[in-house]
This record gives structure tokens, C-alpha cells and sequence, in this order.
């Protein structure tokens, strides 16, 4: 178990997409071309982050499957999800995935991980995660890994941040996300929770308030900036 620090709980649980890993221009992008591809309309990352503020669609397929028939589409989910995955992972890996970029640097991720254990919690499948981890080089230093495959009920259901404290009290932990899944399957948790919204984009403006009144401790511009704020904060875990 890794040494506590005085503002440090012990376990952090990260989201992965918007947190860990910019997806702006793999997921996202992803996205907007589904939709248009079944739509043949134009659509923009404002309209995106206005689905993205509902519950219920921290699943991109599930989102891009609605997405499609409240523009008048009749594509099935099995179909957009199809389309969606090609469009993502391409021809071994030159798909949009190729533009993911790991926001924390790994020298960041190993101070953490010497005052708290860490541990994910993302709506990625396994073979998505799998492939960023590998990437970044970083699976080491993460102790708990649970995926979507891993769960019966996924976000905003907190299953999987139960799964990760076992026994453990709740307030000893903290989960980082950027959505509102997250903030509510936080709060289900009764796990003290953390927003990452960039301070440029769609997310901030349309997303900042709404984890606030789910009861986020702080909105950080960037995941860079969490040990600063844990080292800052009066807040007790």
C-alpha cells in the first residue's frame, strides 16, 4: 500500500476518456462523423456535449444510436455501433484511436501512486483500454482496473466504484471524471468526487455547473492539476 500523504485519500479512481486520455479528436470526432454518416446533416461538438450533459449516454454508441434517430435516422444500434467502431479503429489501429493523447504525464501518475493506490473506473471495453494502456505504458501503476465488460450495470449505476472499494469507506476514496455519469455514480458511491473540464471547448460552459450541483468537491481545468489541488485542499480523506 502506498504511504499516505496528509491531503491524500487512499485510493483514487479515475475516469479514463476526458480525463486521463484526450479524446476530442478519437471519440469525439468518432461521433460527429457517425452521426453524419447516417444522417448525411452536419453536426457540432456543442450539439455533442448538450447529449453528453444527460444521463444516460456515457455508452458513444448508445449516444450516436440516438443521436441518429432524433435527426430522423432509422439505423439499428448494432448498426451505428458497426460503423462507429470502423470509423474508430480503422485498419489495424489508423483509425481516429491514432489521435488519443494521455493527458497526465507519467511522472505525475507515479507521485500519485506514491501517496494513493490508483484504480479506473471507464466505460471503455477492455480492448479499448487495453490498447491506451499499453500506449501510455502506465499499467503498472494502476491496481484496479474495472471496464464496462466488468460490470452487470454500468454508469451512472455505481457498481463499479463499489467493486473497487470492497470494504473500504467511501469518503477515504475520490473519483475524477468529466461528465455527468460520473458525478452520479459518485454520488450513489457516496464517493467524494472531482470534475476535469478543459477551460477552452464546449465542456466547461455547458457541463461545469451541473457536476456542481451533483456535488463535485472542485472543477479542474485539466487532470495536471489534481496534485496541486489535493496537496491544496482542506478537504479530508
Amino acid at each position: 500500500m502506498p504511504a499516505r500523504g496528509g491531503k491524500y485519500p487512499s485510493v483514487i479512481i479515475f475516469d479514463v476518456d476526458g480525463v486521463l486520455v484526450d479524446v476530442r479528436r478519437s471519440f469525439q470526432k468518432t461521433t460527429l462523423e457517425t452521426v453524419e454518416f447516417f444522417t448525411g446533416k452536419r453536426v457540432t461538438r456543442a450539439e455533442l456535449h448538450k447529449w453528453k450533459n444527460k444521463s444516460g449516454y456515457n455508452d458513444d454508441w448508445k449516444l450516436s444510436t440516438a443521436w441518429v434517430r432524433s435527426l430522423g435516422g432509422d439505423a439499428e444500434y448494432d448498426e451505428v455501433k458497426r460503423k462507429f467502431v470502423e470509423l474508430y479503429w480503422g485498419q489495424k489501429g489508423d483509425g481516429n484511436v491514432k489521435n488519443e493523447k494521455w493527458s497526465l504525464p507519467l511522472a505525475q501518475l507515479r507521485k500519485l501512486a506514491s501517496h494513493s493506490e490508483l484504480a479506473l473506473f471507464t466505460g471503455r471495453t477492455k480492448v479499448e483500454l487495453q490498447y491506451t494502456l499499453a500506449r501510455c505504458k502506465c499499467r503498472e501503476l494502476l491496481k484496479n482496473v474495472v471496464t464496462v465488460e466488468d460490470v452487470k450495470r454500468p454508469k451512472p449505476d455505481p457498481e463499479g466504484l463499489l467493486k473497487i472499494l470492497a470494504d473500504r469507506e467511501s469518503h477515504d476514496a475520490l473519483y475524477i471524471g468529466d461528465n455527468v455519469d460520473d458525478a452520479l455514480a459518485a454520488r450513489a458511491a457516496n464517493v467524494p468526487f472531482v470534475g476535469v473540464l478543459p477551460g477552452r471547448g464546449e465542456e466547461r460552459p455547458q457541463r461545469a455547473e451541473r457536476l456542481r450541483e451533483l456535488g463535485a468537491l472542485t472543477i479542474l481545468f485539466h487532470i495536471k492539476d489534481l496534485d496541486a489541488w489535493l496537496r491544496g485542499t482542506s478537504s479530508t480523506f
